[in-house]
């Protein structure tokens, strides 16, 4: 597939290398212009590109950018894309931490239905609910025991199915995350986000979410454990397993 990532840092970079590594044609584009993701983009075997590039004939495009960023995107950025184009969103709102106060999500408004109509677009909501390490280290191939999940929440049936396809491709088993009005299901804080499940108990996890919790935790227990875990800056390899304990003991399954 023609794919376009948009934000080359941790998760973004990931997605690019391993999806390029698939067979997948990926164009890469960040905030910086082309010039700025050259040399990585011919690391992974990748095309550079500025973001009009990256979504131009782009089946699919990742947005991978710190989340406040997509409110200063063009908003002629989708103009030439093609009506059945697929958005998905990446990224996660972390209010007072590293992103502005946004209040219609304060208000209850999910994620990922805000993204959707900052880009006048429908999105997905998927690799939001994964570490870091987890992406990077953890995927196996299809059809191995003890392989992890990764949730797809949106609208549209068949562009689903590609979206949980490239979740596939990456080593993760698809899990059906319900509409995009339900993907707060699989935002931060929440049972089923970055806790390393299985398919069987990330379902679990969606369901048993309740609205309003998940914020209560985010901006609590979740902010003081996860700046306890890295007042040292220590590699994300060695507090991942402190980071999913905590995680799941926000909500235990």
């Amino acid at each position: 597939m023609n794919i376009g990532v948009i934000g080359i840092g941790e998760i973004g970079g990931t997605l690019a290398a391993r999806l390029a590594a698939k067979g997948h044609f990926i164009r890469v584009a960040n905030s910086r212009g082309q010039a700025a993701v050259e040399e990585f983009s011919k690391g992974i075997g990748a095309q550079a590109a500025d973001i009009y590039g990256a979504v131009d004939s782009a089946e699919v495009v990742l947005l991978c950018m710190p989340f406040p960023v997509v409110a200063t995107l063009p908003k002629d950025l989708f103009d030439h894309a093609g009506d059945d184009v697929i958005i998905v969103d990446a990224a996660n709102y972390y209010p007072d931490v590293r992103d502005k106060r946004i209040p219609e999500i304060d208000a209850g408004l999910p994620e990922s239905v805000w993204v959707a109509r900052q880009l006048g677009r429908p999105v997905f909501k998927a690799f939001n609910s994964i570490m870091y390490y987890a992406l990077s280290e953890l995927g196996k191939p299809e059809g191995e025991t003890d392989r992890l999940a990764i949730p797809v929440a949106g609208d549209d049936v068949r562009a689903k199915q590609i979206v949980m396809g490239l979740v596939n491709d990456m080593g993760f088993d698809p899990v059906d995350g319900d509409s995009l009005a339900e993907s707060w299901r699989q935002q931060p804080s929440t049972p089923a986000y970055c806790c390393d499940y299985g398919a069987e108990k990330t379902l679990e996890g969606i369901k048993a979410a309740v609205k309003g919790k998940a914020e209560q935790i985010r901006d609590t227990e979740w902010r003081e454990g996860y700046g306890k875990l890295f007042a040292n800056n220590p590699a994300y390899a060695d507090v991942h397993a402190d980071i999913i304990a905590m995680n799941r003991s926000f909500n235990p399954l």
